[in-house]
This record gives C-alpha cells, sequence and structure tokens, in this order.
C-alpha cells in the first residue's frame, strides 16, 4: 500500500479571495513580514499498490479528473510511503 498526498490549489493567475482574507487578517495581528497567502487543499490517497509508478500515475489522473478543476487550480502530487 502506498499513501500520496494531493495539493490543489488556485492558479497563480486566479484571484484567490480565501488568500487574500487571510493575509488580510495575519496583518492585522501583527505579521507584516507575510507578503502574499495562497490558501489551498490536500487529500490523502491509499493506494492499494506496491508500485510507485503506478501510484503516482493514479493520483495525477484522479488529481485531473476529479480532485481539481484544472480551469483554475494546479496540483502536485506527493508519495509518502
Amino acid at each position: 500500500m502506498i499513501r500520496a498526498r494531493v495539493h490543489v490549489s488556485l492558479k497563480k493567475s486566479v484571484f484567490d479571495p480565501q488568500g487574500r482574507t487571510i493575509h488580510e487578517a495575519l496583518g492585522s495581528l501583527g505579521y507584516a513580514a507575510v507578503a502574499d497567502v495562497r490558501a489551498g487543499k490536500f487529500f490523502d490517497l491509499q493506494l492499494e499498490t506496491a508500485d510507485a509508478a503506478a501510484a503516482k500515475a493514479m493520483a495525477e489522473e484522479m488529481a485531473r479528473r476529479v480532485l481539481s478543476n484544472p480551469v483554475i487550480e494546479s496540483f502536485t502530487v506527493e508519495l509518502l510511503s
């Protein structure tokens, strides 16, 4: 069994209202060094395969087809074990 983590976030060209709100809140709490915040989400997947290449390919396909909106979001896949 291999665990994969899929990180999904808005593309840089897409305005991120949640990230902007968090950035403003951090600034008002005194964290002036924070230059920008981009919000996102992640999915932890447990894949029933021992083949790392197959696991990564499956996770990337799921991310492309189901877990993200490819028009406005990008994703990365990380194998955890």
